[in-house]
């Protein structure tokens, strides 16, 4: 393991990404914007996820590196603009550490997440000029983690409930409620229930301390290796997946299912 910081590999990567973005640099680094940067950030991100999740050291190292990447690229773009450049980003961001932490680096005493979110708020307001005893939400996140930070927020601030059967209670009647929009056929209803059932559904996952993100992503990729483990035993057998029926497919969906996680 290298010492824990080294100055000069810094300044190497922040010389190599100005060398990138220069006449005589690559032609894909140059063209690059803010804008066109946007999917590649969420998808490194997801990328960390996956790594962590894996256990893997040597592949976290990796794709914590390509995160930096878009750190220093979106920084390097940014100075070209003379908008602002990678110290601003490391002075506001070791500010706001301090900032946000006066029972480290001030006399406050203790700490909460709900003084974090206090006087995260408290600085948001002075920007914008409004205030919620929720906090400041960004309103980009994936659906379910928003919905989740929100529940979280407004648990904070005490608007929650007491224990787990509240938030179990909450998800059969909004199920019979999606049950009674579906008979009406009333798609506008129906896109309203689905939303509070998964609304409930996030609110039961925070109870039970599981991410819902996390959670249905690992769903989805369990669906997907026993879809292609169903995919071999047709391909195995000559058959074309096009030409079975739904009774045959679930015959072979439950076989996958028994050579799967």
């Amino acid at each position: 393991m290298r010492n824990e910081f080294d100055g000069s590999e810094w300044l190497r990567l922040i010389k190599t990404m100005k060398i990138l973005r220069s006449p005589g640099g690559c032609e894909w680094d140059i063209e690059q914007t803010h804008q066109s940067l946007k999917p590649y950030l969420i998808e490194e991100a997801y990328e960390v996820l996956d790594a962590i999740d894996g256990g893997d050291d040597k592949e976290l190292v990796e794709e914590l590196g390509d995160v930096l990447l878009q750190v220093v690229f979106h920084a390097q773009i940014a100075m070209e603009r003379k908008a602002f450049t990678i110290t601003d980003v490391l002075q506001v961001l070791t500010d706001k550490l301090i900032r946000r932490h006066p029972h480290v680096f001030s006399d406050s005493e203790g700490y909460s997440y709900r003084q974090w979110e206090e006087i995260k708020a408290k600085e948001k307001a002075k920007d914008s000029g409004k205030s919620s005893s929720i906090g400041e939400i960004n309103k980009a996140l994936p659906a379910l983690s928003l919905a989740r930070r929100v529940q979280e927020n407004a648990s904070v601030v005490g608007f929650d409930w007491g224990e787990i059967e509240g938030p179990r209670e909450k998800l059969n009647e909004e199920i019979e409620e999606l049950d009674s929009a579906i008979v009406e056929k009333d798609k506008k209803k129906i896109e309203e229930e689905i939303g509070d059932v998964l609304f409930t559904v996030t609110n039961l996952s925070r109870f039970l301390d599981v991410d819902p993100e996390v959670a249905l992503r690992k769903s989805t990729e369990k669906f997907l290796n026993r879809f292609h483990e169903m995919e071999s035993h047709i391909e195995k057998h000559g058959l074309d997946i096009n030409n079975m029926t739904i009774d045959e497919l679930n015959h072979l969906w439950e076989i996958a299912k028994e050579g799967t996680n």
